[in-house]
């Protein structure tokens, strides 16, 4: 006797019941992540009883949204009360009639294990492209609960006391610009081709010094010019940097080698990685007793190897990006310099990575190329300003993603 599991429920194949609600049967959903960030760090909740309200941007649209939760840096398990989503209205603030009870498997309950993730029931709520969103996660009362956030969210999010998940509004609360806990939204795309395009890097990707709440990362406007663009409009960006990130050692965050598996190729709907990572790989070269002082070219071209074999295993095409400058740079060396135009020359050269971005070439002054254009320059000669980032994305050839 032959059994065949179908959108959950049990039918004998060949049955006549059978027959009919598989033919009504609709195709499985497309999910696509439309917004992500990198865990990168675990903090202590104060016994919990707390709700945090993270506000994210979508890069496309679709019919339903799934949420993913975290709990990966986390040596213990965390307890989820109740999590609400809702589009928001600003200032902490949600539109009317616009909140959902998500569920976990029908349950509005759910205890992550330490390590884990987990993916919300889907939801049928509509959401346009460059939508903002207020998901709403409420963790009850726990000795040493700890949340795993992604650090540097450039947003305002909020925490407020007790169980205010469907609160409209949660006046008096405090304000950070991490993210905890939500670490994605998949969206069931409008368009039969949508896909994913997933930004990997340190802090010039997770748009270290952009402007608050205003959304000008380079992957920001890179996913404003895609969704401008018919041909392109399919596609979605997630901005998996992670600030002071590094190709080949722990420290903000696993490295960029470590966490590939879990930043990149458990994407949903991922068919793109471009990659802007070993500034500060590179940055370690000064100091002396530094395990990586003594990185090589070589080194980073490994990395960058590895990263590419393991993505193309998945059919994810990979997109190298130049090295930014940094001379002036409180870690800028001579020898550094030698292995960024070393490493930047292998990603110019055909046939190393499926394309290339020249960012480099995007920001830096031609009168000293080694350093950014002034007005490109955050002022610290490592980070772009929000008119640096926006050059960035001005300059990727949008054929690439076609």
């Amino acid at each position: 006797m032959t059994w065949t599991m179908r959108l959950g429920s049990l039918c004998l194949a060949g049955s006549m019941l059978c027959g009919v609600a598989m033919g009504a049967e609709k195709p499985a959903a497309s999910w696509v992540g439309s917004w992500g960030a990198s865990p990168s760090s675990s903090r202590v909740v104060d016994a919990g009883d707390v709700t945090y309200r993270d506000v994210v941007h979508l890069s496309v649209g679709g019919n339903a949204i799934r949420i993913k939760l975290t709990n990966e840096l986390s040596p213990a398990p965390v307890a989820i009360g109740a999590v609400h989503v809702a589009l928001s209205a600003g200032s902490g603030q949600t539109q009317p009639g616009t909140d959902h009870a998500l569920t976990f498997n029908g349950r509005a309950q759910v205890t992550i294990p330490a390590g884990a993730m987990v993916v919300s029931d889907p939801i049928p709520m509509p959401v346009a492209s460059m939508a903002d969103l207020a998901v709403s996660v409420y963790l009850p009362k726990q000795e040493q609960a700890r949340t795993t956030c992604h650090d540097l969210g450039s947003s305002t999010n909020y925490i407020a006391t007790g169980d205010a998940t469907a609160a409209a509004s949660v006046e008096g609360a405090k304000t950070v610009t991490s993210w905890c806990v939500v670490k994605g939204v998949d969206v069931q795309a409008n368009e039969k081709n949508a896909g994913a395009i997933v930004t990997y890097g340190d802090s010039i990707t997770d748009g270290a010094g952009s402007a608050l709440d205003a959304n000008h990362r380079w992957p920001n406007f890179f996913a404003e010019r895609l969704q401008a663009e018919k041909k392109t409009s399919h596609l979605a960006v997630l901005n998996e940097g992670i600030s002071g990130n590094r190709l080949l050692y722990d420290g903000a965050g696993p490295s960029a080698l470590a966490r590939l598996d879990r930043d990149v190729i458990a994407q949903s709907g991922v068919r793109y990685l471009v990659i802007l990572e070993a500034i500060n790989d590179i940055g370690r070269i000064p100091k002396e007793g530094d395990p990586e002082s003594s990185l090589t070219a070589a080194d980073v071209l490994f990395a960058y190897t590895q990263i590419i074999e393991r993505a193309h295993q998945h059919g994810i095409k990979v997109i190298g990006a130049t090295l930014t400058p940094y001379e002036g740079a409180k870690y800028f060396s001579q020898g550094g310099e030698a292995v960024r135009q070393a490493v930047n020359q292998w990603i110019r050269t055909p046939g190393n990575f499926d394309g290339f971005i020249d960012f480099d070439k995007a920001t830096q002054d031609p009168k000293n190329p080694g350093m950014y254009l002034p007005a490109d320059d955050h002022g610290d000669h490592l980070h772009p300003s929000d008119a640096g980032y926006k050059a960035m994305s001005d300059s990727i050839d949008l054929k690439l993603f076609e």
